[in-house]
């Protein structure tokens, strides 16, 4: 296993426990066309420790890619949701009107960044 592909698998294990640890802040963030919230957030926290978990086996790794590019698809509306309507999701118990909206803004081209990681981690050594 590379450097980076530890690094990716750690993060998204990292990141999926955090849905359960702090599950009120990323219910917050789920669009408001997105029903059920809690189930959604459990569910993308489990997407993420599953492809941070098959990130680090060689065996697996090939899975990993398009599953974690799927979810990071799928959950970067909420990334933009929290962007748009931080006076929405503040209303929910996150203070994300207090986080200035062009760092809320800057954020969303890290998606991409993650997405690339993602992929050269899971190319075939």
């Amino acid at each position: 296993m590379t450097s980076l592909q530890l690094r990716v698998g750690v993060a998204f294990v990292f990141a999926g426990t955090m849905h359960f640890v702090r599950a009120r802040e990323y219910e917050a963030i789920v669009p408001p066309y997105v029903p059920h919230h809690r189930e959604a957030v459990q569910l993308s926290g489990v997407g993420e420790i599953v492809g941070g978990l098959t990130m680090m086996s060689r065996r697996t790794r090939w899975f990993s890619r398009w599953w974690l590019l799927a979810l990071l698809a799928a959950l970067f509306p909420a990334n933009v949701y929290m962007a748009q309507q931080p006076e929405e999701v503040a209303a929910r118990g996150v203070a994300a009107d207090r986080i200035p909206r062009w760092l809320l803004y800057a954020r969303l081209p890290l998606q991409p960044l993650f997405a690339l990681a993602v992929w050269r981690a899971s190319r075939r050594s």
